[in-house]
């Protein structure tokens, strides 16, 4: 049920405008749904920029600038407003206090963007409109101003969260031990995913979000590989975790292993730990899956390449994990040992104690002539130019819709360095993945780690969610997106989507 939030009065005493009546409603809507558009940039000539909330809302109020005609430029990533005789793109528009404007922008992105999940004033202009909004806390929840990378998994009927390093209002320094909360399922009282997501976070006495993982390290503790196991009561949640350490500039493990989640103290416990230079699956998702009778974990990164049987003690001993892979068993990627049948064939299969084959590795194959460029099985080329796209990293799942295993993830070294997302798909969990397409983009922004949530595939799998970090990490750009940066963004694709034909693999 959507409400209006007694804080409104808290906000506008912190603002330029008195009430809700002396702002001005700019709201940007997508042309093609009509549904109002997050991150669009609405800007004066005088250079003052402001950003469309979740609902596609400003609230519009400058002293000297009301009641009077003001020329708004809009743009943002992905979409496209008209331009006039001068190549302006943007409205002139009377700023009339308590008045509204609607304006239509065209999507370009074939993915279609929702709404912020993470971070400050989600809904602050529509607040400060005095407008109806979604969530029960629209504008900060948990002193979160921030979040990095979402780890997720259905668990004990409920959807549980968790994110990397975390920003917090009341330092410039936050939470880098883990961040978590859970959310109630869509058919269980929570929130249509179209519209948002009510997070419960795990808090710490002062009202800041509690560290998950309690133990200390050299730096921060990340978590990947986030999966439930078991039924009912007996349900168990489980975590690679990693402890970084920064040297250089650069980030590496000093320590890894397995955590189990404790939801009575909402915080992670070791199970084991790892050697540092085994066949670990650091930053990939899970995907519960059964090959021939037997349950597996497959983790995706984004190519579902390990994998380890669906039980707690098996995930907590490496040397039973697996690795689908073309290398020789017990061989590491350095010594290029390529498995061959009797013919001569380059063989991939699953084998323990043996790296996996990365598409960086396939096409350095091809250039020592080690193999031919048909064994390779890692190779995503872009539908439209058929020119390599380098994966970086994001999820698998299997789609009824499309009756295929679908791929979302993001590229490495495109238009943008990590901003562009793509779509995928192959009919076998094991490829070949051949073709892809662009779904989303971005101009000098990172938008990394997608994970698309099959909890809310919609439309017997017509429709999917994905979301992803959206900051300027990474992107050489220094100009930060005010309350978006290093933030969680949601998007909906609709698979019918014409453009997401892709012809079957190769």
């Amino acid at each position: 049920m959507f409400a209006k939030h007694a804080c409104l009065a808290v906000l506008l005493a912190g603002c330029a405008a008195a009430s809700a009546e002396d702002c001005f409603q700019i709201h940007i809507v997508d042309e093609a749904t009509g549904r109002g558009v997050p991150l669009v940039e609405v800007s004066t000539t005088d250079a003052t920029r402001h950003w469309t909330d979740s609902a596609g809302v400003v609230a519009f109020y400058e002293p000297g600038l009301m009641n009077r005609e003001v020329f708004f430029s809009i743009k943002s990533d992905g979409y496209e407003f008209p331009k006039d005789g001068f190549g302006f793109a943007g409205k002139r528009l009377k700023t009339i206090p308590g008045g509204r404007a609607e304006l239509k922008i065209r999507r370009l992105n074939i993915a279609e963007r929702l709404y912020r999940v993470t971070g400050g004033g989600i809904y602050r202009d529509s607040v400060l409109a005095g407008l109806s909004v979604p969530l029960r806390e629209p504008v900060c929840n948990a002193q979160v101003l921030g979040c990095d990378s979402v780890q997720s998994a259905r668990f004990r009927g409920r959807i549980y969260w968790f994110w990397g390093d975390t920003n917090w209002l009341g330092y410039p320094l936050g939470n880098f031990k883990t961040t978590g909360a859970a959310s109630d399922l869509p058919e269980a009282g929570g929130l249509d995913p179209a519209v948002g997501i009510d997070l419960d976070y795990f808090l710490a006495e002062n009202g800041f979000v509690k560290k998950t993982i309690p133990w200390k390290g050299t730096g921060p503790t990340w978590i990947s590989g986030l999966v439930a196991l078991g039924d009912g009561d007996d349900e168990r949640l489980f975590a690679h975790y990693q402890d970084i350490e920064s040297k250089g500039g650069s980030f590496r493990a000093s320590a890894q292993g397995l955590a189990e989640f404790d939801a009575e103290t909402q915080e992670f416990r070791k199970i084991a730990e790892f050697p540092l230079d085994g066949p670990f699956p650091s930053g990939a998702h899970a995907l519960l899956h059964e090959d021939h009778g037997t349950p597996y974990v497959y983790f995706c990164d984004p190519f579902p390449l390990v994998r380890v049987e669906a039980t707690p003690a098996a995930l907590a001993d490496l040397s039973r994990y697996e690795a689908y892979t073309c290398l020789e068993e017990g061989s590491r990627r350095g010594d290029g040992r390529l498995d061959r049948d009797t013919e001569g064939q380059v063989r991939w299969s699953w084998k323990r104690d043996t790296d996996v084959i990365r598409p960086q590795d396939q096409e350095r194959f091809v250039r020592r002539d080690q193999w031919d460029r048909r064994d390779a099985k890692l190779t995503l080329r872009d539908f439209e130019t058929d020119s390599v796209v380098v994966t970086h990293r994001g999820t698998v799942a299997f789609n009824a819709f499309r009756n295929r295993w679908i791929m979302i993830f993001c590229e490495i070294g495109g238009t943008s360095h990590l901003g562009e997302i793509w779509y995928a798909e192959a009919a076998s969990l094991a490829g070949p993945w051949s073709k892809a397409r662009k779904i989303v983009t971005h101009n000098r922004y990172s938008f990394y780690n997608p994970r698309h949530h099959p909890i809310f595939d919609a439309e017997g799998g017509r429709e999917i969610y994905f979301e992803g970090t959206y900051t300027s990490s990474f992107s050489g750009n220094d100009e930060k997106t005010p309350r978006y940066d290093y933030n969680q963004v949601m998007y909906r694709l609709d698979l019918a989507d014409p453009r997401l034909a892709l012809p079957a693999p190769e």
